[in-house]
């Protein structure tokens, strides 16, 4: 992977990072989510982690099964040995010295232990497929955080958008005013009340527009490039109706939720580890070979052996006891976390299910109440024209329209944010 390396260096420099950010996004993209969703996915460093962890767990698989496979040594040494010597009167002449040298090869190969070395590998391989699992919750987690910071751009952009509207009609009113005090058919007042809320439309884009420059640095870190450069957003906000009822969506929560895929192969892994407990109570049988060379001088003398070798544990101190309780102790804590999880999953999807459902029926009413705010806001505006109004009723109706404006781009918002979650809860990307 060759986004890795930048991203190991970015604890010394953030500049190799700013060179992966504007290699992965050019500079004036268009990004879909899916594309956001994908640059996430390579980029986040959760995804990285996860990733390596489950790369741990598949290595553990290889360590269990190494036992089935002979043990080869190779071991050599040389000793050199000072020894006193004394008459038969007990006093020392001098010393001896003695050359020790041996080489040799040691095999040793289990050759039945009752099956503690295919437990031991069943277990890896159930934390192996946990470990996958998890990775797959991470991702899932990663694609909602991108999901719900792209809306989030999209409802900020929109949200702009009505207040670069508001300001432009109060600036079309303060001509107005302006107009009608000139020729003396308005007050004074009406300049400064058009004037006053032309200041605070202007206000409120800027709050706006900061918000956008908000949203977008939001969505660079849940994609995982912070220093990314310009790029153009498409915009989906848009109401498409999401059929599922909520049956379905638990029963799709139960099926493929990884988390709770993770802690099944987990509970798995805790049975045999009690299995594997047990088999502490029992002998092992293990094969010897070895040929070596020895001496105290060159040539060496050679040699061989070969034999078996079987280990019954007598007594322990009650080790293996204490070890099968403690692995049904983690079993119990197991069975019990996994009977949370579906507590906790079957309210995620009862709640994301009813806000996507409250969402839904709030759409028609939002939108309804645009229509009856821009017709309202044409009457106001009319009867101004026609110098029959007043500046209060512009007002009122300008910021009625664009409070209802606001209000349907945030039912839509609310409507997508929702569908994500519910896909989130569902185990789905």
């Amino acid at each position: 992977m060759k986004w890795f390396i930048p991203f190991i260096f970015f604890v010394i420099s953030i500049t190799p990072f700013k060179v992966e950010a504007e290699e992965i996004i050019k500079k004036g993209e268009s990004l879909n989510l899916e594309r956001c969703i994908e640059i996430a996915l390579k980029m986040q460093p959760a995804i990285i982690a996860a990733t390596n962890t489950a790369d741990a767990s598949q290595s553990r698989v290889g360590q269990a099964k190494a036992n089935y496979y002979p043990q080869i040594d190779w071991t050599s040494s040389a000793s050199r040995t000072s020894v006193g010597a004394r008459t038969s009167f007990g006093f020392r002449t001098g010393s001896v010295m003695f050359n020790s040298y041996s080489t040799g090869v040691t095999l040793n190969q289990n050759i039945f232990d009752f099956g503690k070395t295919p437990t031991q590998v069943k277990i890896q391989n159930l934390n192996y497929d946990s470990s996958l699992s998890d990775l797959e919750n991470v991702s899932e987690q990663v694609t909602l955080n991108v999901k719900q910071t792209y809306y989030g751009v999209l409802l900020a952009r929109r949200n702009r958008d009505v207040s670069v509207d508001t300001v432009k009609q109060f600036e079309k009113h303060l001509e107005q005013a302006k107009g009608f005090f000139e020729v003396g058919t308005k007050p004074k007042f009406d300049v400064t009340k058009a004037e006053a809320d032309l200041s605070n439309a202007k206000l409120n884009l800027i709050k706006a527009e900061n918000a956008v420059r908000i949203a977008i640095v939001n969505l660079n870190n849940a994609m995982g490039v912070p220093e990314a450069p310009e790029y153009i957003i498409e915009d989906n906000l848009l109401y498409q109706r999401y059929e599922m009822s909520f049956e379905d969506a638990l029963s799709r929560a139960y099926k493929n939720r990884p988390d709770l895929q993770s802690i099944i192969a987990k509970k798995q892994a805790a049975e045999s580890s009690v299995e594997l407990a047990k088999k502490g109570y029992y002998p092992a049988l293990t094969g010897t070979a070895g040929y070596d060379y020895a001496g105290n001088t060159f040539p060496l003398d050679k040699g061989w052996n070969i034999g078996a070798t079987l280990s019954f544990p007598l007594f322990s101190g009650f080790l293996t006891r204490y070890q099968v309780e403690e692995a049904k102790a983690n079993l119990n804590v197991l069975k019990a976390n996994e009977e949370s999880l579906k507590l906790t999953i079957f309210l995620e999807v009862q709640q994301a299910y009813l806000n996507l459902r409250e969402a839904e029926d709030s759409i028609p009413t939002a939108e309804l109440g645009v229509k009856q705010a821009q017709e309202n806001f044409e009457i106001a505006t009319g009867r101004y024209s026609a110098g029959v109004g007043n500046p209060i009723e512009v007002t009122d109706a300008e910021v009625l329209l664009a409070n209802s404006k606001l209000s349907y781009i945030q039912t839509l918002y609310n409507y997508k944010v929702s569908q994500a979650s519910l896909e989130k809860a569902m185990g789905l990307k």
